[in-house]
């Protein structure tokens, strides 16, 4: 029985954003960084406000506290360096965070019609109960009607 309920447990990251915690699991987490120059430049991509140069990688930051939390982070303690779905695989993202995190055992309950799309379920912990975020939902990419295009793009330039 024991042996059942373990295999029913996932680990996720709990990582705090304004006054609020968040999950993610972990296998979707790369590291976490402190503060850092961002690299802000001209774009229209919601949500990213620059990058972060990182072991030779520019990675984007993504500020998600507004669709989360209401308001914009005017604090921040650390860059959680997730890994979101693109054209070529995974790749790594930076989300602003104002608190601690930390690597927990949970059973997710999947999330109802009722919850936005941006959560993929639930868990709990020490009595609250926490959103787990669907970071291919939160964190801008590339629309899916065009990703095929662009995918025979990409074939045709490499043949």
């Amino acid at each position: 029985m024991s042996d059942l309920l373990e295999l029913e447990l996932q680990t996720f990251v709990l990582l705090q954003i304004g006054e609020r915690k968040f999950a993610v699991p972990s296998q979707r987490i790369a590291e976490l960084v402190p503060l850092a120059h961002v690299h802000h430049f001209p774009h229209q991509t919601e949500r990213v406000e620059g990058v972060l140069l990182r072991r030779g990688r520019l990675v984007p930051v993504c500020d998600v506290s507004e669709e989360l939390i209401g308001q914009r982070l005017l604090a921040r303690r650390f860059y959680l360096f997730t890994l979101r779905h693109f054209l070529a695989g995974m790749e790594p993202v930076a989300i602003p965070v104002t608190g601690e995190c930390e690597l927990i055992n949970a059973e997710m309950m999947p999330a109802g019609a009722d919850h936005p799309p941006h959560v993929q379920g639930w868990i709990s912990n020490a009595g609250n109960v926490i959103e787990v975020l669907d970071l291919d939902h939160l964190i801008p990419g590339p629309e899916p009607s065009i990703s095929p295009l662009l995918d025979a793009t990409s074939r045709e330039v490499h043949s």
